[in-house]
């Protein structure tokens, strides 16, 4: 199979700047928030992430769609992004285990792309003005004036303040469990605040029965599971609109059950301790992101897909442990390109948490050790009760 065209398409950010192109995928309209993702390779998991609902994904890698898609690399049940932006498409895909093309899957998935942009212009633009709001449109939505696709993408809600992580979570609770032959050695709750499949896959590798359950989640619910752990995930929008999910795991802390959270769960940790969050300029998005674990002093290049941080009270190093609700806490990860917090450790209840990715199925896999940290704290705690 082929990827086709389907005409001219056109882009527009909030600030007015325009690139123009070929549409690619679905014809129509999108809007969204443009941010640009640095990864060479992963596009599909990408796509399938839910923490880029709502966003419009540039792709900084000139060449996407080499490998076609497949079954195996979906990280949920669909295609996420809100718009996809890319420079070149592949003429077909080339690949031993492609099952599909991408602009195919992207217009059935009713995703708006765009292609033929100067991505690397584009991206210096977000770079140097910031994440900004953005419009795709094709085919009938692309004869619209400029200032009528203008005020169309300036009346898009913006990400910060928005509460997304409802829209993307599982509807019903169910169970991961450790594969055959591995026997059952805990049980998490892992709220799902846009879960990616490989997450409760490689917790149930390592004996933990996986109970993934909605955002929505009572207390009394959770702990009706009665627990030896509690998992909080990725997912998409501004973490201080998570009040509810905020509420519940103070209740965790409360009690003492041990606690791991990724990349928005990394965020609503420092919430809860009493942190305030912020948004990134730009984010980090892709896979080759360095990052200083404190505890071991190695540097490991992750993966990455956050627009909002912690921010470390001011006067206060970010190597200096900060004292909270919930005793000490210390961040032990930090990003060598910023200095962003990608990492907490509390020192007097059994929590810890990354901003970045472990899980990440395309790779890379230095992180992925933190799953094994997190059985270290179920056993510790176990033990100890």
């Amino acid at each position: 199979m082929t990827t086709t065209t389907h005409g001219a398409a056109v882009l527009v950010l909030e600030d007015g700047r325009t690139f123009r192109g070929e549409a690619y995928g679905a014809r129509g309209r999108t809007v969204g928030e443009a941010v640009f993702c640095t990864g060479m390779t992963g596009y599909q998991e990408t796509l399938t992430d839910p923490s880029y609902h709502r966003q419009v994904v540039v792709m900084t890698a000139p060449h996407i769609g080499n490998t076609g898609v497949n079954q195996a690399d979906m990280e949920s049940q669909r295609i996420w992004v809100a718009g996809y932006v890319v420079r070149d498409p592949a003429i077909r895909p080339s690949n031993w285990r492609s099952q599909g093309d991408l602009g195919e899957a992207l217009e059935h998935a009713g995703v708006v792309g765009i292609s033929g942009v100067d991505t690397r212009a584009l991206t210096l633009h977000l770079r140097d003005r910031g994440a900004m709001r953005v419009g795709i449109f094709s085919g009938e939505a692309a004869r619209a004036s400029h200032e009528e696709l203008l005020r169309t993408v300036t009346e898009t809600p913006r990400m910060a303040g928005s509460a997304l992580a409802a829209e993307v979570s599982t509807q019903e609770a169910y169970v991961v469990s450790p594969p055959e032959g591995t026997p059952t050695r805990f049980r998490v709750a892992a709220l799902d605040l846009g879960i990616k499949g490989m997450t409760p896959a490689l917790m149930a590798r390592r004996g933990i029965e996986v109970h993934v359950l909605p955002s929505r989640t009572t207390s009394e619910e959770l702990l009706a599971l009665e627990p030896d752990g509690v998992f909080f995930s990725n997912g998409p929008g501004d973490p201080a609109t998570a009040e509810h999910e905020v509420a519940l795991l103070r209740e965790v802390l409360d009690r003492r059950i041990p606690f791991f959270g990724i990349c928005f769960g990394n965020q609503l940790l420092g919430r809860a301790l009493g942190l305030d969050t912020y948004k990134l300029a730009f984010g980090h998005r892709g896979i080759n992101q360095p990052v200083l674990d404190r505890t071991t002093g190695k540097v490991e290049v992750t993966s990455h897909n956050h627009g909002f941080a912690i921010a470390w009270p001011d006067g206060i190093p970010t190597d200096q442990p900060v004292d909270t609700a919930y005793g000490a806490v210390r961040c032990d990860h930090v990003a060598l390109n910023d200095d962003v917090v990608e990492g907490l450790a509390c020192v007097d209840v059994p929590a810890f948490s990354v901003q970045y990715h472990p899980e990440a199925a395309a790779g890379p896999h230095d992180a992925e050790y933190l799953f094994d940290r997190f059985v270290d704290l179920l056993q510790t705690s176990t033990k100890e009760s």
